[in-house]
């Protein structure tokens, strides 16, 4: 008998140990994620399992329950982090690696991090635009401007955060005028995305259009969209008694997470010095950390001073900002 358990005991310690993994639930493409989940694995041995969930993350997770496999959620947009928390499908994270991130660009409840920031500036034709003509996002709604804005749908998450944060800074009567005034200014319905604002730009539709940094260094590594990002400057504009209005990629442990310590590996990791200068070289991105330096591309287009304004506050007046550009029907 004694024997037999100690063969049994000797033969349960010889089983090879199951493999770590991470399973990611990304509202980014797997390839942008690629070359951070790469070197992740290959420093730690744990592999990364990524699936694209466009559409629907909130549901999905709420559908799967407790037997969801997702880990952590990777999003993009302070709008899009503060919905998956207010769900309750995230979980609050402790750790000292995370305080790395500042403040002003994590949840006050630790339920999310920012990994990059981007900055939403303005993209001013080189041509009909002169220095200094925009200063502020409140000279959008300038009658100066008139037939002369180009935008993608304010209803996206991208014009809803900076629509908060103006609302932040100036209250709803004020918002909704500035909302009002740039509708007035519009030289087009809005349509498209950030760089079909460009390309307008480039093909004469109009003077300036709002967008994020990273865009520039898409289009520039692209032979068609070359000419249209060659055709503009980037204008860091500020709020009248505030800084450049900045978002954020970001993390949040899943609430089910099956693989927790794994997972919060990976979160540590994507804040540490490795992965914020690849986030900084291969996606255009400015890293959350101050211990990384800005790619020689990004630095390139100038120094500009982040709104102080922090996300959370900004995440908690989503909604009544989309109230305001629906009252005014900014899209119609």
């Amino acid at each position: 008998m004694r024997t037999l358990l100690l063969a049994s005991l000797m033969g349960a310690t010889a089983l090879p140990a199951l493999a770590e993994e991470v399973n990611v639930y990304s509202h980014r493409q797997p390839e942008l994620l690629k070359p951070l989940t790469d070197a992740f694995t290959e420093a730690t041995g744990i592999t990364v399992n990524t699936a694209y969930v466009d559409k629907g993350m909130v549901e999905r997770l709420k559908a799967e329950g407790d037997r969801s496999p997702a880990d952590l959620i990777m999003t993009v947009d302070v709008a899009r982090l503060g919905e998956v928390k207010d769900a309750g499908v995230t979980q609050p994270v402790e750790s000292e690696a995370l305080n790395v991130v500042p403040e002003a660009l994590r949840d006050a409840d630790r339920n999310w991090f920012g990994l990059t920031t981007r900055a939403r500036i303005v993209y001013a034709s080189k041509e009909r635009v002169a220095e200094g003509e925009v200063t502020t996002y409140e000279d959008l709604a300038d009658p100066k401007w008139k037939g002369r804005i180009c935008t993608r749908p304010f209803t996206h998450d991208y014009n809803v955060a900076l629509t908060a944060a103006h609302l932040a800074h100036h209250g709803p009567e004020e918002t909704k005028a500035w909302l009002e005034g740039i509708k007035a200014n519009l030289a087009k319905q809005p349509e498209g995305g950030d760089r079909d604002q460009v390309k307008a730009i480039w093909a004469g539709e109009c003077d300036i259009s709002l967008g994020n940094t990273y865009y520039m260094g898409q289009m520039l590594a692209d032979d068609e969209q070359k000419d249209w990002a060659e055709s503009v400057d980037i204008v860091f504009p500020v709020f009248d008694g505030g800084g450049t209005h900045v978002n954020v990629s970001g993390v949040a442990l899943a609430a089910a997470s099956p693989n927790k310590d794994a997972a919060l590996k990976l979160i540590e990791f994507l804040v540490g010095d490795e992965a914020q200068k690849i986030y900084a070289e291969t996606n255009h991105e400015f890293p959350v950390s101050d211990h990384v330096e800005r790619s020689e591309l990004v630095t390139s287009w100038g120094e500009f001073t982040p709104d102080a304004m922090s996300l959370s506050e900004i995440s908690a007046l989503r909604p009544e900002a989309l109230t305001l550009i629906e009252e005014v029907n900014f899209d119609g």
